[in-house]
């Protein structure tokens, strides 16, 4: 059974008031508690609501939009999937976003929770889920949207979770490609999966649709030849499109053509299979152009950014700082961001007193 809308208070009662004044710092949980009702409008929610099977018996899965905004807070502030729950019932700031003010139980369980995110990125809808948070903080300017996203794309959840092999990355960047021209068509994704003949990466799991074994190789190469034939159709079917629509779609085509020349190969039987080893400067992920390869130590491998730990220096922040890549040698790292350190202090005003 798929989940009802939800529809939580858009005013503030006398009480949330009371809980905002109190809130010094965490200033997301504010910015999340108003504009709640615009992160998940009807269309996003009925997005959310269509990860659920469409069946008649069973209870009523508790509502997708609450799940995600826990998702958002678990990332945000890095706590487990136990806390969660605990804050849901001991913390204030979260049962204000979650519309369970002086809840005394937790108004989903861990399970839910866990089976929720499964589901989530299982359908690609967890970084469309981050961007549309981080695109709302940006215009809104409730809360830094480049703190927002260091948090979010750091995060264990979202982070290196997300890195995508080369099956579904291809897969990933042209569903981009069809939901861009289904929203500006107004039209269903799957009905323009069919125009295009892309019917096969429509679904929540591409893995699952190629239905194969996925210990043999002959069979790997097999699906990878599918997965290139629909970025075939889906290139002729672009150039079929009104100008305007073409141009929309083709960053996230460009994506998908990408991941083919670094990752594939064609023998000369026009066979194609994975190239072996990892090309330099390796997109590992759609959403994020920036994400590498990278290594904590000789025997093991990371993916994501390098983090940094900084001062305040005059106020900077570290949205003022740029996540740099993985690969990049920790003593570079190092140097580039002291280096961006120092611009951002000669920046400020009164800043000439430090020279």
């Amino acid at each position: 059974m798929q989940p009802l809308p939800w529809q939580p208070p858009v005013a503030f009662s006398i009480q949330e008031e009371q809980i905002v004044k109190r809130i010094r710092k965490a200033k997301l949980f504010v910015f999340l508690r108003q504009h709640r009702h615009i992160l998940f409008d009807e269309a996003f929610q009925e997005e959310l609501a269509n990860l659920y099977r469409k069946e008649e018996r069973g209870r009523p899965p508790v509502a997708p939009a609450m799940l995600a905004l826990a998702l958002i807070l678990e990332a945000y502030t890095g706590v487990s999937d136990d806390e969660v729950i605990e804050a849901t019932v001991m913390d204030r700031r979260w049962q204000l976003v979650l519309d369970c003010v002086d809840t005394e139980e937790a108004p989903f369980s861990k399970g839910t929770l866990v089976a929720f995110r499964k589901l989530l990125i299982e359908g690609q809808m967890d970084r469309r889920l981050i961007e549309r948070t981080i695109e709302l903080a940006s215009q809104s300017q409730g809360v830094g949207s480049r703190a927002l996203r260091a948090a979010l794309d750091s995060s264990p959840l979202w982070g290196a979770g997300r890195v995508e092999d080369t099956y579904n990355l291809v897969g990933h960047a042209l569903k981009k490609v069809l939901r861009v021209v289904a929203d500006q068509q107004e039209r269903d994704l799957v009905e323009v999966a069919k125009e295009a003949g892309a019917e096969l990466i429509c679904g929540s799991s591409l893995k699952a649709a190629l239905d194969r074994d996925w210990d043999q190789h002959i069979q790997k190469d097999e699906a990878l030849g599918m997965v290139l034939n629909v970025l075939q159709a889906v290139e002729t079917w672009m150039q079929t499109l009104q100008q305007e629509d073409a141009q929309l779609a083709q960053s996230s085509l460009s994506v998908a053509q990408q991941i083919q020349a670094q990752d594939v190969e064609i023998d000369e039987k026009g066979k194609a299979s994975l190239i072996k080893g990892v090309a330099k400067d390796r997109r590992i992920s759609v959403e994020d152009s920036e994400m590498r390869h990278g290594r904590k130590s000789r025997s093991v491998r990371v993916d994501g950014y390098k983090r940094h730990v900084l001062w305040w220096l005059h106020g900077i922040s570290a949205e003022q700082i740029e996540s740099l890549p993985l690969q990049l040698p920790c003593a570079l790292t190092t140097i580039c961001t002291l280096s961006q350190v120092w611009e951002n202090v000669l920046a400020l005003p009164g800043s000439n007193s430090l020279t």
